[in-house]
């Protein structure tokens, strides 16, 4: 339960934000900042989030403020789930609706028995290759800033797990699914492999974080609600 005033922020409190698609985790945590220290009188306070959402994802960015931001390690750790859209046919640099396609691939051939056989092969631990277009550092620059230069460089592979994975619908090219992952997985990834794994191509074209942990999605409010009921707050302390 979220406490409206100052100490209480100051002393460390967890926000569950439901991040609108097309922001940035830092432009959510910016806001959220802002509207602390406008509504709160707070001229210094630490706020950050436990692990980051692309733009083009929407869904639960844990936020912490004060003294919280101490747990922010240790709730980046916590297994998450997503839901997502997997579009098969078609593959891109970023594998996701950031960059154009950039070459086709044949679907006629797919089956729900191959889906099911491809959607197996990924359980458990596995490695997995980061996509280029990522904020992992290669040799004192960010992946995605040697993708822009087009430059070609070996990206290592990492284990991951994944402990739930399930196609919800299927009505090609998309296919529907829900994860459930351990830290570090990229669900871009994810997509990207399956279409090798049907002896297709694929990408990311839609993706929502649900839980982090125990935190669950339902429990989160956008910044715009989070705003409304900070104000409402104040109001009714007045």
């Amino acid at each position: 339960m979220i406490q409206y005033n100052t100490e209480a922020f100051q002393s460390g409190q967890i926000l569950l934000i439901d991040k609108p698609l097309h922001w940035s985790s830092f432009q959510a945590v910016n806001k959220i900042k802002w509207l602390l220290k406008k509504h709160f009188d707070l001229k210094k306070i630490k706020v950050g989030h436990a692990g980051t959402l692309d733009p083009l994802a929407s869904g639960l960015l844990i936020i912490c403020t004060g003294k919280a931001t101490k747990q922010i390690s240790e709730l980046q750790g916590q297994i998450k789930e997503y839901t997502g859209t997997i579009t098969l046919g078609g593959t891109t640099p970023s594998y996701d609706l950031e960059t154009e396609i950039n070459q086709t691939f044949p679907t006629d051939h797919i089956t729900e028995a191959l889906l099911e056989e491809a959607k197996l092969s990924f359980m458990g631990t596995t490695e997995q290759r980061p996509p280029i277009f990522s904020a992992l550092k290669k040799d004192g620059k960010r992946l995605y800033e040697h993708a822009r230069k087009g430059e070609e460089i070996e990206i290592a592979t990492r284990p991951i797990t994944i402990e739930e994975f399930e196609l919800t619908k299927t009505a090609l090219p998309n296919v529907d699914f829900r994860v459930v992952c351990s830290k570090g997985t990229y669900i871009r990834s994810l997509a990207y492999d399956f279409g090798n794994k049907v002896n297709s191509g694929a990408h990311l074209s839609a993706l929502r974080r649900t839980k982090i942990g125990d935190f669950d999605v339902i429990n989160a409010v956008t910044p715009e609600e989070f705003e409304e009921q900070v104000l409402k707050a104040i109001a009714d302390n007045i």
